[in-house]
């Protein structure tokens, strides 16, 4: 995945961390890592997650072009009400994923960081006769979570979605380190990702590959709408849904809290019956450690995998909840 990412001045704040990889330019953490995530499970705080790119799409036909575009019924989409949608290639992989908002006037979307660009330019290609203007607005807007149950005030005009999650600010960045000095305690993106694979939630470029279908993730529902018009990969969608099983399931992960490192992302899963030198299964997705629960895991498996087998991820020994059924 492509980083274009700006360094956050939230990174100048005292105990700051910064994040690597895909999240590069935002604090991994300030500090304490666990007293953050309790805080964030707790309601308190905020998290910078202004490295994600902002888009927006305005326009008379803003919703009803989005609508056949997109993996998720938006054609009458209520202005305040969040929701997300996905984009897939012809086969039906998945190559976007959109968070959405739209303010009556404006659809906006944060998306994974660098990724803008590639989603700008295949919104620009299928624009056709369609009264919609598309832009890249990550210059000028951050986005700033506030966990649920946060009191925090929101600044008057700015665009919020809200899900069962927290509230997603579209903050002007001009006004991103005021916000903080009002709003904090400042929280890093790894208590975001604990709380995040806690709840089983899926993230483009660690769930996903090249070849990912929605199936597998638990994103039909939530992103994916099964009643909707035609879009992109939605022969795939409907096969799979109607007369088979997707080739993998997303799963929970428990892993032994002995060991010191944690499985990095794409490491094998074998069968724990096999030992490590048994047949690849899966690869962990995304490993992070819970201020509750310990070293946590979500992963990709294949569909047959009992959902009692022993596994092991990497050379750590995994139990296994199941979030997608076989």
């Amino acid at each position: 995945m492509q980083q274009l990412s700006k360094r956050s001045p939230l990174l100048s704040l005292p105990g700051a961390v910064p994040a690597e990889g895909v999240d590069e330019g935002v604090a991994a953490h300030y500090g304490d890592l666990f007293r953050e995530q309790r805080a964030l499970a707790d309601g308190a705080g905020f998290v910078d997650l202004s490295h994600r790119g902002v888009v927006t799409v305005t326009g008379d036909d803003r919703l009803s072009w989005l609508h056949l575009l997109l993996t998720q019924h938006v054609s009458e989409l209520p202005a305040g009400q969040a929701t997300e949608a996905l984009i897939l290639s012809a086969h039906g992989h998945i190559e976007h994923a959109l968070y959405l908002v739209d303010d009556g006037e404006t659809v906006w979307a944060h998306v994974e960081p660098g990724t803008q660009d590639a989603l700008i330019s295949y919104l620009e290609s299928m624009k056709f006769f369609y009264r919609v203007e598309v832009a890249d607005r990550t210059d000028e807007f951050a986005v700033v979570h506030l966990p649920a149950g946060s009191i925090a005030e929101v600044p008057e005009g700015v665009v919020v979605r809200e899900t069962a999650h927290g509230r997603d600010l579209f903050l002007p960045r001009t006004e991103l380190e005021s916000y903080a000095e009002r709003s904090g305690p400042a929280i890093g993106i790894l208590a975001y990702e604990a709380l995040r694979v806690e709840a089983h939630r899926p993230r483009l470029g660690f769930e996903t590959d090249h070849r990912t279908i929605p199936h597998e993730l638990g994103w039909i529902g939530t992103a994916v709408h099964l009643q909707k018009g035609c879009y992109r990969g939605q022969e795939t969608v409907a096969r799979v849904q109607n007369l088979g099983k997707p080739p993998r399931r997303l799963v929970f992960l428990h892993l032994d809290g002995s060991e010191v490192h944690l499985p990095p992302h794409g490491a094998d899963i074998r069968l724990a019956d096999e030992g490590p030198d048994g047949r690849k299964i899966g690869f962990v997705t995304t490993s992070v450690r819970h201020h509750e629960l310990g070293p946590i895991a979500l992963a990709l498996v294949k569909r047959n995998v009992p959902v009692d087998a022993r596994l092991i991820a990497d050379m750590t020994a995994a139990a296994q909840e199941v979030v997608v059924e076989p």
